[in-house]
């Protein structure tokens, strides 16, 4: 396993995690803005949506907006 499929898992655990919240994607992104290193953060957003469950995908898409 590489280290995108590294994050991509990752990223995966974490929503799965908040799909209880009110907003997981939201919830998703705030916590990959709050713990993921920038690198991290780079290299999932260059490697895209591929492999993404809907909430993380969704998470995605957030993480260039403020909040």
């Amino acid at each position: 396993m590489n280290s995108t499929e590294k994050l991509v898992m990752m990223a995966n655990q974490i929503a799965a995690n908040l799909a209880h919240d009110d907003d997981p994607a939201g919830a998703t992104a705030h916590h990959i803005r709050l713990f993921w290193d920038p690198r991290m953060k780079a290299m999932l957003e260059a490697h895209g949506s591929v492999g993404l469950s809907p909430i993380a995908a969704s998470a995605l898409a957030m993480l260039d907006q403020p909040g």
